[in-house]
């Protein structure tokens, strides 16, 4: 095509599109440039072949432009520059082959491809993704179109229509199936009956009875639906309903070859052998007429039994109960039995059934009906008469046929029924608000043969391509009246003539009615009409050359021929009347009538069932109850009228909605994963209408950009001059001067609209510019370089001349110096080598005259040798022969031992191996292995004597070697005095000369002599030396066996620790990740409960609302609120038989602990009772000591006098007090004992019980408190009288007659003494029992001790055992010794229990008479004293000194005032005021001192009262102000401190380690608060999850666009072309968010969180959660969005990531593991860096994505995409390299990160400093009611 103004393209090295026959277009490259006026063009195609491509001299039409590189496989192809068919074929292909992408846009719409193949990108994880985000902001999905979809249906308030079309084998049912799960996922329902599970669940029932394997596809639908998913107000779904399109009943009893019936027949026939299904009579698919037409009865990879079961629980789901489900399977199986019905010919006109032929019994046994009326039916039909009524036999192929027709009309009211029924189980129960329709819809179909069904089909596409154009061409329209451009009518396809065609008046189906209502009507006389009709009258309508029983349509994708033959029969749809009344009158199956009673309510053609369906496929079979005069033609309407009509009731349903179209392609024919053909494509983009609109998109303005956008991307086009502060006018001025052609470009309001191919050329002006800005730089660049090469060779040049001549004249000076010193050396050789020669020549003489005297001397020694040595020769030949001969001897003795030893040797191994085949033998064996091991060390023990041994020989043959050394030496010595001698005779040698002669022959002998001696020595040293060497080998040897056993126990001594050591540390890490697992369960349950806790306040308070009755009063909260709070929290008035339910009910609601669990428990539980009853027994009998002691001293005491009197007076009001304490207590006591009986009340553990141990405690304590206030008394007195002592000085006497005056009696002293031998009674009587408990204590000790020994010398013995035995053994010993050793232990416990419960039954009894002898004693003393004495009697103050009270940090408040605490210490209080001005955690430590009160006046109903009170206040605080991040970070500081404060004092050792003895005072003395330190935690995890919740709340929608859309580093990322639907720009407008506000945002809750006294190690907690989230959201976005990955975008990421890790650097937050969790999406933005070349690029991104999974890192390389021209695309082979490489790596293979996962939360002990006592509590919390104590 030729494109106005773009001939200036068509240049040297533009690449074009040619058409192709194979490849439907190949690409080319333009060898020259295109001038005007030529006829061809030289071109080179990519396989590097040159061609000549001829112009068409009448259009002069040249080829396509292609698009540049950084075009293709855009997400959109609206954004291509060139819109036209090659370019759309190859975008498509190149996403689907290269990129494994099967969406992509076209506008509007959706474009799906078929991958044959599972993807993992329809996982909740995607779906969760999708949600709330903009369509262009994501890459294309199925599941983008559904947030579309359900966005503009909350949005605007319009009902939504998805409309999914494509051939079959496209994937419709699929995408229509993914859509409706989106709706299910996101919405979810209104009501707790789950109807978006019951809307899924409908899909296995419709497969089974509605799809069927064809050639093209294994699931493919044979019918038309069209499901309205209903919402409410609040777009939540409330219920479905499903219309039906002609489903294709010819399919029941015919399959063409390779295809299959409907699915429920062969998962019928699957099932057959289950039980229930026997009586159905079933077998094998093959044995059925209607299942083995195709010969296909199996898919590959389908299970047709386990479908069975999925499509049963989709039934039940459904409310189809189990009877009628098996009324569904009899039909199904009916038909099956019906279709083996065999017909036998009477003659031409008339046929029969055989006698009871077992087919047909078979179904009328199914049916219920009678047989001989069903078989008599079958073979006969009633003709109607006005007068008469005939019946009249068929012939066998009429027969066959009615067979049939009965069966396709059985299964389609059976179809009917099933969807009824299905839509009555999907009605909503409210009222709907809106609804958005899925309509899944046959595409355009053309085969070989096309009859009826491809009518129909292509006739229903015809109208919805017609609505399809008309919605495209009004978008076009809106768009270009919003923007406020010139509209200018666009011409496009209207196929309104097609459709009037079909069903205009006189049309093709008007002419097919009329036909079928004549009596003699035919397809041949319909076929004729068509002619006369349509012929050459209508442009659309053609005849077949070759044919007269055909006619041609042309219809909007491509010319169709449909074979008449058939078209009357299917559109009449006729079944004999008779027998349906046949199978009408079955009693004893009920659900065959139900089919059939729709019948009788003939409807109209534009009225509806009530469930909201056309029924399309109706019979034309006369009602049941007709009136005698009707006729049989007064039926219902044709298949072709009813089809029409539920095609225009469609049609008005999606006019009235928002259409959004799904096309969806099949790539090939042969369902081969991921494979293109490219002509198949082409004829179905043709016919899904995808061309049709790029071709409306190119006729306007295609192109469209912002003008921020324009700005951004072709800024290098603009000089600085030319930028204005208005970006419109700037880019006006730019495009006059780029675009001289104004027609080629608009300008709207907000975007500039460019004509096809305008933003290609604007693209390689770009490109031009930026080429020839690189050329500029590279020359600049290139310059510096030579001249920086320049520099450095002239300066390295001239560094090495100067070293060069230097070095010159240092080898010239060395010359002169080797020179002179050559001259001095020769001078000095020559004299040396005179010298020498003289020297040799008399050393020559000298030698000569010593050899001639050492030789004579040496022949006179060598005779006397020679004597001595024959003499020793011969001894030694002697005793060699002798020994030679005793060596035979022994040598033949020990071989007859030898061969005696192995005759018996040979009896013994024949023993040996009958014995080693033995099981006992290899027991003997095996523990004979230690004594051989034995035998083994002490054969190497004795090697080693043996080595010693021949080492102190071989010591004792040097020894003798030495001495016979000496000897020779002795001899030299001797023969060097003979030398001596001869030296004297040195002048007899003239006349010796002739003795030389002999003794030079006899020194001949000699030295012959010598050589035979010498070469004996040598033999005897080699020998020695070799006997020496066989013994080092052994020694060697045997030290070698000993290294290597020694090697072999230390190697298995490591193996066996480094095994250990492993299993140590690998069984740690698995506890670790079980703790954290278990950890985060556990917090997720929390999670779960404070949702459902949340919910049931809702439901409650609507429930009210509802009601509208107002409740005064407090309200308690039920038992079922909160399981925690059940156990921990209730309130006094609530009785022990009410709470002891709650406590049972709270493990059903939790998860029921281990066993293991419950026996520690029950274990500190006995213990703790134990406890108890000794010190309850203590207390009993020292109260009953001191009544008994009391009683005698007041029977003994002498007459009271003054001083005692006063005294005495003093004690009994103190006792007086105490006794009104106790009986107070006492009646408390009785009360709680009276008011129930239960047995429950006095178990260990109920209150009653509490009541009683608290009442001891404070008597016990209060006594404690008498006891140092008497003690202090007499010590006052006992120093008084001290300090009376007689001294001689007179002041003495004068002081001390002053103190005996001021002692008025003399009692007082005695009254002291009788003190003081009180106080060393009672200290003594105290140390005695101390003592006693001590001696207790102590035999105890060495009880356990003893009993610790026997347990451990089991344990060890045991160990031992085990030890010995195999693994498998060893662990099932001791598994079952720890069983029995538990269950030993249980029993112990119950004894003890069960003794403990008779010792508390006892103790009771004691307590009750010891209650009656305190109001005894307490009488008696009333008795003694009147009142009137105690009144007026004067008592005299004693001086008893006391402390001055310190504040003991504690608050005191009113009981009454516990709700106006909570009412302004938690629910009214402000956390910005209270963090600003007073010290962090100041609730907290006021709650505590209040607790600590509390606890001081041992007051257990005002601790509980208040600490819930507390747990309910924080939670409404937080639920009314939970979407607050100060108020949650507020409360949960100050939970996490008061749960630290219940630590610190809680009196345990473990908390009290870093307290100051000052705060270990203020530890609570009377209650274990452990209980509710475990809600406070729970508490708080709660808390800590709403904070997480709120803060990803606050940074989700900051994060995409901070982090990936937004440009910190400005100019590094270009912006592309987009297409319609338009991504949010990356360009910072105002109300975008940045980076900057990512950060302050983190800088805003990292300073509430410090300003709230947030513990450090939670605020690490929170921080780490927050990178994560920010990682996750980011890393999915970047795996979604193929417009994100690209180079730029990387170093954008990492830029980014970088000032994320610099704010933790700067909080001083890098330890806290927030940087670890952005590890995947450093990794990600470094593998959109790196090369991604060659094989070492490969090798190196797997070793460095160690944090990312296989699929992300594919993902990734296949989203990659250039953003400009200078960057290149991933090969498909790298990334298959990257696949193979990483196969073997075992992680997940989810696609996405869980953004919503929370890291478990720990609290840390965390103490505090501060000191109780020091706190102040400010006038401004309106604390004035609380006091301190």
């Amino acid at each position: 095509m030729e494109i106005d103004g773009l001939d200036c393209m068509y240049v040297k090295y533009a690449r074009v599109w040619i058409p192709d026959p194979e490849e439907v277009w190949k690409s080319a490259e333009l060898l020259k440039d295109y001038k005007p006026g030529d006829k061809v063009l030289q071109l080179r195609l990519e396989e590097g072949k040159d061609l000549e491509y001829c112009l068409d001299p009448k259009t002069k039409e040249l080829p396509p432009l292609r698009n540049p590189d950084i075009l293709v496989g855009e997400n959109d192809l609206t954004a291509l520059s060139y819109l036209h068919e090659p370019a759309v074929l190859h975008n498509l292909k190149v996403r689907f082959i290269d990129s494994k992408l099967i969406y992509t846009y076209c506008g509007i719409v959706l474009v799906a491809i078929n991958p044959y193949e599972q993807l993992p990108i329809y996982g909740e994880d995607i779906i969760n993704a999708y949600s709330g985000q903009n369509m262009g902001d994501m890459d294309p999905h199925i599941f983008a179109v559904a947030e579309e979809a359900y966005k503009q249906m909350a949005r605007d308030e319009r009902n939504q229509s998805i409309i999914v079309s494509g051939e079959s084998g496209a994937g419709k049912t699929v995408s229509a199936k993914y859509a409706m799960r989106y709706f299910a996922t996101v919405s979810g329902s209104a009501s707790e009956a789950n109807v978006e599970e019951k809307v899924l669940a409908s899909n296995p029932i419709m497969e089974s009875i509605g799809n069927a394997k064809t050639t093209r596809n294994d699931n493919s639908s044979r019918f038309g639906k069209y499901i309205e998913i209903g919402f409410d107000k609040r777009y939540r779904i409330i219920g479905a309903n499903m219309r039906t399109y002609l489903l294709e009943k010819s399919r029941v009893v015919f399959q063409a070859e390779e295809e299959r019936n409907y699915h429920i027949f062969y998962q019928l026939c699957a099932s057959a052998a289950l039980p229930e299904f026997k009586t159905l009579r079933l077998g094998n698919a093959n044995y059925f007429h209607y299942t083995k037409q195709g010969g296909s009865p199996v898919i590959d990879g389908v299970d047709d039994a386990k479908e069975m079961v999925n499509t049963r629980q989709a039934c039940t789901l459904l409310g189809i109960s189990d009877s009628y489900q098996m009324g569904i399977f009899r039909i199904l199986a009916g038909i099956l039995h019906l279709g083996n019905v065999e017909f036998a010919s009477r003659d031409s006109d008339s046929c029969t059934i055989p006698p009871k032929h077992e087919p047909l019994t078979i179904f009328c046994d199914l049916m219920g009906v009678e047989y001989e009326e069903m078989a008599h039916w079958l073979c006969h039909r009633k003709l109607a008469t006005a007068t008469e009524t005939y019946i009249k036999p068929i012939s066998k192929l009429h027969a066959i046929n009615a067979r049939d027709a009965l069966a396709k009309h059985i299964y389609a009211n059976l179809f009917n029924w099933i969807v009824d029924h299905v839509n009555k189980a999907l009605h909503a129960t409210v009222k709907q608000h809106s609804f958005i329709g899925v309509l899944d819809i046959y595409g355009f179909e053309t085969f070989e043969i096309n009859s009826f069904e491809q009518f129909c089909i292509n006739y229903a596409n015809e109208k919805l391509q017609q609505q399809f154009n008309m919605h495209v061409f009004k978008l076009e329209q809106e768009e270009y009246m919003k923007e406020q451009i010139p509209w200018t009518l666009i011409d496009f396809y209207d196929n309104q003539p097609c459709i009037n065609l079909i069903e205009a008046k006189m049309g093709i189906l008007d002419l097919l009615d009329e036909e079928c209502k004549m009596p003699k009507g035919s397809d041949d006389t319909w076929a004729q009409k068509l002619y006369n009709t349509h012929l050459n009258k209508c442009a659309l309508f053609e005849k077949p050359r070759l044919s007269n029983k055909a006619f041609i349509i042309k219809h909007f994708a491509d010319k169709v021929e449909y074979q008449c033959e058939g078209f009357l029969e299917k559109n009449k749809d006729t079944v004999y009347e008779e027998q349906i009344k046949v199978l009408k009158s079955s009693k004893q199956f009920k659900l065959l009538p139900e089919l059939f009673q729709d019948e009788e309510k003939v409807l109209s053609p534009t009225s509806a069932t009530p469930s909201g369906r056309m029924p399309l496929s109706r019979t034309a079979v006369k009602p049941a109850k007709a009136r005698p005069g009707q006729a049989s033609k007064e039926h219902k309407k044709t298949v072709g009228h009813q089809f029409r009509n539920s095609l225009h009731l469609l049609m008005e349903t999606l006019n009235a909605t928002t259409p959004h179209y799904v096309r969806c392609i099949k790539p090939n024919d042969f369902k081969f994963p991921f494979t293109f053909d490219e002509k198949r494509a082409v004829q179905q983009l043709r016919a899904c209408g995808v061309l049709e609109t790029i071709r409306i998109s190119a006729a306007g303005f295609p192109s469209r950009w912002t003008y921020q956008e324009f700005f951004s991307r072709y800024r290098v086009l603009m000089k600085q001059r030319d930028v204005l502060s208005d970006r419109k006018q700037t880019c006006k001025n730019v495009l006059e001067k780029l675009i001289l052609d104004k027609d080629k470009y608009q300008f709207g309001k907000t975007k500039i609209f460019f004509r096809a191919g305008q933003v290609a050329y604007l693209e390689k002006i770009r490109a031009d510019k930026l080429r020839a800005a690189c050329i500029r730089i590279q020359k600049t660049i290139r310059g510096w370089l030579m001249r920086k090469k320049y520099v450095r060779m002239r300066k390295a040049a001239i560094t090495i001349q100067r070293y060069v001549r230097g070095y010159q004249a240092r080898c010239y000076a060395k010359f002169l110096r080797r020179t002179r010193a050559a001259i001095t050396i020769q001078k000095f050789q020559r004299m040396y080598v005179i010298r020498k020669r003289y020297q040799c020549m008399r050393a020559s003489t000298i030698a000569l005259q010593a050899l001639l005297r050492g030789y004579m001397a040496r022949n006179k020694y060598q005779m006397m040798l020679r004597e001595h040595k024959s003499i020793v020769i011969q001894k030694h030949v002697r005793g060699w022969l002798a020994r030679v001969h005793y060596r035979r001897t022994l040598k033949a003795i020990v071989y007859l031992q030898c061969c005696y030893r192995r005759m018996m040797a040979k009896r013994e191994l024949k023993k040996l191996k009958i014995e080693a085949r033995s099981v006992e033998r290899y027991k003997k064996l095996h523990i004979g292995l230690e004594n051989k091991i034995m035998q083994l060390q002490r054969k190497i023990d004795e090697q080693n004597k043996e080595y010693k041994s021949l080492l102190e020989k071989l010591s004792s043959l040097e020894i003798t070697y030495s001495t016979e050394t000496e000897k020779l030496r002795g001899d030299v010595e001797r023969l060097r005095a003979s030398e001596e001698e001869a030296k004297n005779a040195t002048n007899r040698v003239l006349s010796l000369q002739e003795e030389i002669a002999k003794l030079r022959k006899e020194l001949h002998q000699t030295q012959s002599e010598k050589k035979t001696i010498e070469e004996w020595a040598d033999k005897y040293k080699h020998e020695t030396e070799q006997l020496v060497s066989e013994l080092k080998e052994q020694n060697t040897l045997l030290k070698t066996e000993k290294d290597e056993l020694n090697r072999r126990i230390h190697d298995q001594a490591r193996e066996i620790t480094e095994t250990m050591e492993k299993k140590l540390v690998e069984e740690t890490k698995q506890l670790e990740l079980d703790l954290n697992d278990e950890r985060l369960r556990y917090q997720n349950l929390l999670n779960e409960f404070s949702r459902l806790e949340e919910r049931y306040d809702d439901l409650k308070d609507e429930m009210n609302l509802m009601v509208n009755i107002p409740k005064p009063g407090h309200k308690r909260t039920d038992s079922t609120h909160s399981s925690n709070e059940s156990e921990y929290t209730f309130s006094s008035e609530i009785t022990e038989a009410e709470d002891l339910p709650v406590r049972m009910e709270e493990p059903s609601e939790k998860k029921a602990p281990l066993d293991m669990s419950l026996f520690l428990k029950l274990q500190k539980r006995v213990t703790e009772l134990e406890q108890e009853k000794q010190s309850l027994q203590d207390e009993l009998d020292r109260k009953e000591e001191q009544a008994l002691r009391a009683k005698a001293k007041e029977e003994e005491r002498p007459p009271i006098r003054g001083a005692e009197l006063e005294y005495e007076s003093l004690k009994r009001q103190e006792l007086e007090s105490e006794n009104k304490k106790l009986k107070n207590e006492l009646n408390e006591l009785q009360k709680a004992l009276t008011e129930t009986r239960s047995p429950e009340v006095t178990a260990p553990g109920a209150p009653a019980y509490r009541v009683l141990l608290d009442q001891l405690t404070s008597v016990s304590e209060e006594l404690e408190v008498r006891k140092e206030e008497v003690l202090i008394l007499r010590s006052q007195l006992v120093s008084q009288k001290e300090a009376i002592q007689p001294k001689n000085t007179m002041t003495d006497a004068t002081i001390l007659l002053e103190d005996v005056q001021k002692m008025k009696d003399k009692g007082e002293i005695a009254q002291a003494y009788i003190g003081l031998k009180e106080t060393n009674r009672l200290l003594e009587s105290q140390l005695q029992s101390q003592k006693k408990s001590h001696e207790n204590e102590l035999e105890s000790l060495r009880g356990e001790i003893q009993s610790l020994k026997e347990e451990n010398n089991r344990q060890q013995q045991l160990l031992a055992q085990n030890l010995q035995l195999p693994p498998e053994a060893r662990i099932e010993a001791s598994l079952q010794h720890e069983i029995t050793r538990l269950t030993n232990e249980n029993l112990d416990l119950m004894e003890q229990l069960e003794k403990q419960d008779k010792t508390v039954r006892k103790l009771k009894k004691q307590l009750k008479v010891f209650a009656k002898k305190i109001g005894e004693l307490e009488v008696g003393q009333m008795e003694n004293i009147s009142p009137g004495q105690i009144i007026d009697e004067p008592i005299r103050p004693v001086n008893i000194p006391r402390k001055e009270k310190d504040f003991q940090g504690m608050l005191e408040y009113k009981k009454e005032d516990e709700q106006k605490l909570v009412k302004n210490l938690i629910l009214e209080l402000k956390p910005r005021g209270v963090a600003v001005n007073l010290i962090p955690g100041l609730p907290a430590y006021i709650l505590f001192m209040c607790v600590r009160h509390a606890d001081y006046l041992n007051d257990d109903q005002k601790v509980r009262s208040l600490l819930t009170s507390t747990i309910n206040g924080i939670k409404k605080v937080l639920k009314k102000r939970g979407d607050d991040f100060e108020t949650v970070s507020f409360w949960l500081s100050n939970t996490c401190r008061f749960l630290h404060c219940l630590k610190q004092y809680s009196g345990e050792e473990g908390f009290m380690k870093h307290n100051t003895p000052r705060q270990n005072e203020h530890c609570l003395t009377n209650f274990d608060l452990a209980e509710y330190r475990q809600v406070l935690s729970d508490l708080a995890i709660q808390i800590y999850q709403q904070l997480v919740r709120v803060l990803e709340n606050i940074l989700q929608p900051m994060i995409v666009s901070g982090m990936l859309e937004h440009e910190t580093i400005q100019g590094v990322s270009g912006v592309k072309p987009t297409g319609l639907r338009k991504r949010t720009s990356s360009i910072a407008d105002e109300g975008t968010y940045t980076l900057d506000s990512i950060i302050r945002q983190l800088n805003s809750f990292h300073s509430v969180m410090c300003q709230h006294g947030m513990d450090p190690e939670l605020i690490k907690q929170v921080v780490k959660q927050m990178f994560y989230i920010i990682g996750a959201v980011t890393l999915n976005n970047l795996l979604l969005r193929k417009d994100m990955c690209s180079w730029s975008k990387g170093m954008q990421i990492r830029y980014n990531v970088s000032q994320l890790e610099e704010w933790l650097r700067d909080k001083n937050l890098m330890n806290s593991g927030a940087k670890e969790t952005l590890e995947p999406l450093i990794q990600a933005a470094q593998l959109l860096q790196v090369k991604k070349k060659t094989d070492e690029d490969a090798e190196a991104i797997c070793s460095m994505c160690n944090a990312l999974t296989t699929a992300q890192i594919v993902k990734v390389l296949n989203l990659y995409t250039p953003v400009n021209e200078f960057e290149e695309r991933v090969l498909v082979s790298f990334i298959r390299t990257i696949q193979m490489r990483l196969r073997d790596r075992k992680d997940s293979p989810q696609l996405l990160m869980d953004a919503k996962h929370i890291f478990p939360v720990t609290f840390p002990f965390n103490p505090s400093s501060l000191a109780l006592e020091t706190i102040q509590i400010p006038a401004s919390l309106g604390l004035g009611f609380i006091s301190r104590v």
